[in-house]
C-alpha cells in the first residue's frame, strides 16, 4: 500500500521518531542530521544522548531551536564510574584505553533506564507518543524498548552497504575463509559471492571477525537485535553502490532505505563549521589561507576522532609532507591530547619549516567545509565511512590510509572499486587508543608518503582519471539527496512505512 503524495505533509505531523544514537562522533553527527531531516519533513523528534555528547552538538542545539524545526534534545544519564569508566567517558573516541572499550559498549544498556523514565515523564505529554525508534544498530537493548512501546524500530547503519555485505559473507564462510588463510601462508584471499575482486589478508580478518569471546557475546546480542527490526537506514545513496544496495536487501530480507549522504543536509556555514565540536583553529583565518591556494593543489590530512598514530609515525608523517613540496591542512588530535613535551617541540619547529606552505590543526577542524573548498584537492583519510562519504560528496579523491575494522573493506570500496583513491600500504590493524601499540612503531615511512602524495595529486593520465570518476560521483550525491532523488525518496518511503504500520 502507498501513501499519495498530497497527503504526506499533514500526516508525516503526527509522526514522533525517537532516535538514539551511539555515543561516537563518527556515529552521533550523521544521526543529527538524520534527525533534522526528518523534522523538516514535519516530524516530531527526540534525540536521546548523554550530558557530554550534547554539550558537544550544542551549535546544533541552537540552531535547530532557532529554526524551529520540531526536535527536542533529550539528556540521558549514563553511569560511567559505576562501570568503571572515567569520569566523562560518555563517547568512545573518549575512551582512554583499547581495555575499556568492550566495557563501554556493554554498559550502553543502562541508558535503557533512564530513556524509559523520559517516556514516562511529564514533557511527553505536549507531545504524540513516539510512532517509531531509530537506534544504531550497535544499541542492540532499543530492541526491547521499541517491543515494549509496540512501535516499529529502524536501524541506523553508519558504515556502507558494501561493508555490510562483505561482513555477512565473512561470518557466512568464515571457516572455509580461514582454512584457505592457512593453506596460502596468509596471503590475500578472494571473499567469495561479490562481483568485484575482493580480498582479505589474516590481519583484515581478524579485525572485522574479533574472535575475543566477550566480544563474540556482545555482537551476537547485536545481531538478534538486527533481526527483529522492522527495516534498516543506511548512510549512502544507490547510485554509489548499487549491486550492494540490491544484494543485501535480498541477503536481509528487510527494507533497506538509503538516505545519504547525510553531511549534504542544507545548512548555514556558521553550523557546518561546528559539525561535530567546535573549530580548534580560527576559520577566518583558515579559509583566507585556502582562498590563496591554486586550485586542486592543497592536500588535506585527517585520521578522524578515534584514530590515534604512535608518536613516531606522527613524526614520520610530518616529514613526509614537507618533503612533499605540496600545501597541505593537517589535523593532528594526538599533540593537543597527549601534551608530550618533545612532539610539542618538534611540532613547533615543524610549523616554522612549513610556514606558508603547510597548516596544522591542533584538535578538531572543519573537515566537510575544507573538503568543500576548491582548493583542497586530495585526501589522506583513515577511511571512516563519514570522511569516506564527505569526500564522495565533495568531489576529492583519497590517499586510504585505514587503521581498524570497516576502513581496511572501505579502502577496497575506495581503490577498486569506486577506483576514486590510491593505497597508502598499511595492511596490519591497529586498534585506536593510547598505550595500545609501541610509541616507537612506524607503518608508513616518510618516502612511503611523499609517493602517496605525488601519486595522488598527480598521476599523470591515471590521476586524471580519478578525479574525474571523483566529480561525477559527487553529482551523484548531489542529486541523490535534493527532492526526488534516491535518497530523498529513501527517507521518504521509510517514512511511509512508518504511517502504514499505524494503519495496520
Amino acid at each position: 500500500m502507498s501513501l499519495e503524495a498530497d497527503d504526506r505533509g499533514s500526516n508525516t505531523k503526527s509522526l514522533h521518531f525517537l532516535l538514539v544514537p551511539l555515543m561516537a562522533q563518527g556515529h552521533m553527527i550523521p544521526m543529527v542530521d538524520l534527525a533534522r531531516l526528518l523534522a523538516a519533513r514535519g516530524a516530531f523528534v527526540t534525540f536521546a544522548t548523554t550530558p557530554v555528547n550534547l554539550a558537544r552538538i550544542r551549535p546544533i542545539i541552537d540552531g535547530a531551536a532557532a529554526s524551529a524545526l520540531p526536535i527536542r534534545f533529550v539528556e540521558l544519564y549514563f553511569p560511567t564510574m559505576d562501570v568503571g569508566l572515567p569520569d566523562g567517558c560518555e563517547s568512545a573516541d573518549l575512551i582512554p584505553s583499547v581495555d575499556l572499550f568492550l566495557p563501554f559498549m556493554n554498559a550502553l544498556s543502562l541508558l535503557r533506564k533512564p530513556l524509559e523514565a523520559h517516556l514516562h515523564g511529564p514533557d511527553l505529554a505536549r507531545w504524540p507518543k513516539p510512532t517509531c525508534l531509530i537506534s544504531d544498530n550497535l544499541q542492540h537493548w532499543t530492541a526491547d524498548v521499541a517491543r515494549t512501546l509496540d512501535i516499529p524500530r529502524l536501524i541506523f547503519h553508519g558504515p556502507s552497504c558494501f561493508f555490510l555485505l562483505c561482513g555477512l559473507l565473512i561470518r557466512e564462510h568464515r571457516v572455509e575463509l580461514e582454512v584457505a588463510m592457512e593453506a596460502t601462508s596468509s596471503r590475500p584471499i578472494l571473499l567469495p559471492g561479490l562481483p568485484h575482486p575482493i580480498r582479505l589478508n589474516k590481519h583484515e580478518l581478524t579485525s572485522v571477525m574479533r574472535s575475543d569471546p566477550s566480544w563474540s557475546k556482545y555482537m551476537e546480542s547485536v545481531r538478534v537485535a538486527e533481526k527483529s527490526a522492522d527495516g534498516v537506514l543506511v548512510n549512502s545513496f544507490v547510485e554509489l553502490e548499487p549491486w550492494y544496495f540490491e544484494r543485501y536487501h535480498e541477503v536481509t530480507c528487510k527494507p533497506v532505505w538509503p538516505v545519504g549522504p547525510l553531511s549534504l543536509y542544507k545548512e548555514e556555514l556558521d553550523a557546518k563549521a561546528t559539525r561535530g565540536r567546535v573549530s580548534s583553529i580560527d576559520n577566518k583565518l583558515l579559509f583566507q589561507w585556502l582562498d590563496k591556494q591554486k586550485a586542486g593543489s592543497v592536500v588535506l590530512v585527517s585520521f578522524g576522532s578515534m584514530v590515534r598514530n604512535t608518536i613516531a609515525q606522527l613524526m614520520e608523517l610530518g616529514y613526509g609532507l614537507e618533503a612533499s613540496s605540496r600545501p597541505f591542512i593537517w589535523i593532528v588530535t594526538e599533540v593537543a591530547e597527549r601534551q608530550v613535551p618533545r612532539v610539542e617541540e618538534w611540532m613547533i619547529e615543524f610549523e616554522k619549516r612549513v610556514e606558508g606552505r603547510g597548516m596544522v590543526i591542533k584538535g578538531w577542524g572543519p573537515q566537510i567545509l575544507m573538503l568543500g573548498h576548491v582548493a583542497v584537492g586530495g585526501f589522506v583519510t583513515h577511511c571512516g565511512w563519514n570522511s569516506t562519504l564527505e569526500a564522495i560528496a565533495a568531489g576529492v579523491v583519497m590517499a586510504t590510509w585505514p587503521h581498524f575494522y570497516d576502513q581496511f573493506l572501505n579502502e577496497q570500496l575506495v581503490v577498486d572499486v569506486l577506483k576514486i583513491g590510491v593505497a597508502v600500504g598499511v595492511e596490519k590493524p591497529k586498534m585506536f587508543g593510547i598505550g595500545d601499540d609501541n610509541e616507537v612503531a612506524v607503518k608508513v615511512t616518510r618516502g612511503e608518503v611523499e609517493k602517496v602524495l605525488e601519486r595522488l595529486m598527480g598521476g599523470g593520465e591515471e590521476g586524471d582519471e580519478r578525479r574525474e570518476r571523483a566529480k561525477e560521483l559527487k553529482e551523484k550525491a548531489r542529486m541523490a539527496m535534493e527532492e526526488g532523488g534516491s535518497s530523498w525518496k529513501g527517507l521518504q518511503d521509510a517514512i511511509n512505512y512508518v504511517l502504514e504500520s499505524r494503519q495496520k
